[in-house]
């Protein structure tokens, strides 16, 4: 893996891990993270630090992956997707101060081989998405899909 760091008008990447043959468009926003070998990342994404993708992933457009995010090989995120790490998020503390990240609990995300993630849906944190699963667009996850399955609706419901 190469260690990647580009600033400019269209890019910004900081200390980011890149396998062989990844693609970053225009626009992305990623530092201190992990890009596995022939993934695909779409422009005005963002990917925070600590994020794991695996290898083959392809991660469309306007997609936010946040801190405690891991995505294993051959995962799609379609367009918007959401992700999130706090399940209780608050600004500041209850002194008024903003919060740091001492301030909150990070809750991990599991998205495993295979699975695809279709636009706009939100994946709330602290779940696992199943190899091979389906997670409809526009879907809010708020509990594990299990392999093979796919989900819609909000919240998302089983319906294959």
């Amino acid at each position: 893996m190469e260690l990647l760091t580009i600033q400019s008008n269209t890019q910004n990447l900081r200390n980011v891990r890149v396998g062989k043959n990844v693609q970053i468009f225009s626009f992305v926003n990623a530092y201190e993270c992990t890009i596995g070998d022939g993934s695909k990342v779409g422009a005005f994404t963002e990917i925070q630090k600590e994020v794991v993708i695996g290898k083959n992933c392809k991660i469309s457009s306007h997609s936010f992956i946040c801190t405690g995010v891991e995505l294993e090989d051959n995962v799609f995120i379609g367009h918007g997707v959401m992700f999130t790490n706090d399940l209780y998020p608050r600004a500041t503390r209850e002194d008024g101060q903003l919060q740091t990240e001492a301030d909150w609990q990070l809750v991990k995300t599991k998205i495993k081989k295979g699975a695809s993630i279709g636009s706009n849906a939100t994946i709330l944190c602290g779940i696992t998405i199943g190899e091979n699963a389906i997670v409809g667009a526009g879907a809010v996850v708020t509990k594990d899909v299990a392999a093979s399955t796919t989900v819609a609706g909000n919240p998302a419901r089983i319906i294959k």
